[in-house]
């Protein structure tokens, strides 16, 4: 799927049409209590560095960046 991130605007789309996307949605409602999970666990090694910056991290509406007054 392509995404548009548009910086200045403070936007994030992505390119389906509302169809498209109401499709997808029925799709994972359908699953139930499965529904918007990963099929399978993939192995991953989260570094002590990115779970800082998840811990940390905005929302990417507010520019993704570290919010230092969440360690208040």
């Amino acid at each position: 799927d392509t995404i548009l991130i548009d910086i200045p605007n403070r936007s994030i789309n992505v390119q389906l049409s509302d169809a498209e996307l109401a499709k997808r949605r029925e799709a994972m409602d359908a699953k139930g209590k499965d529904a918007w999970k990963p099929v399978e666990q993939r192995p991953r090694k989260v570094t002590p560095a990115l779970k800082a910056y998840a811990l940390l991290a905005t929302s990417a509406d507010k520019g993704a960046v570290r919010d230092l007054s969440k360690l208040d």
